[in-house]
């Protein structure tokens, strides 16, 4: 009796090795999938933090570039202020001589008026 016993029980224990075994196997595979599935997304993630930092450094190219093209339209408006500033200068300048010249020929007339009122008195 107790072999009869032995002889049902090792065929039950192997077939519960062998259930052991294949639940063993599926948890495996599933740990194998959930890790392949984690080590994806890894990847995505990667891949978005690398065109985000790509991004990131055109934007700071771009940025860079509206900076220097500002400090040079400033440079230029700077320029031109001056240009202007010796403009007026310049004509102010112009005009002061001009406003000279035509003192000194005001008083060449005054001069000239004076001589002839003087020999007008003369011949007279």
């Amino acid at each position: 009796m107790n072999e009869s016993r032995e002889d049902e029980t090792a065929p039950n224990e192997a077939e519960q090795f062998r259930r052991l075994a294949e639940e063993a196997r599926e948890v495996r595979d599933h740990h194998r999938e959930a890790l392949e599935a984690i080590r994806q997304e890894r990847e995505r993630l990667r891949e978005t933090a690398e065109t985000a930092r790509v991004a990131s450094e055109e934007a700071r190219i771009a940025a860079e570039t509206a900076r220097t093209a500002s400090e040079q339209a400033r440079a230029a408006t700077e320029a031109a202020r001056h240009a202007v500033v010796d403009a007026v200068r310049a004509t102010a300048d112009a005009l002061n001589a001009s406003l000279e010249r035509m003192q000194v020929v005001e008083d060449m007339r005054r001069t000239l008026r004076e001589i002839r009122d003087i020999n007008k008195l003369d011949s007279n």
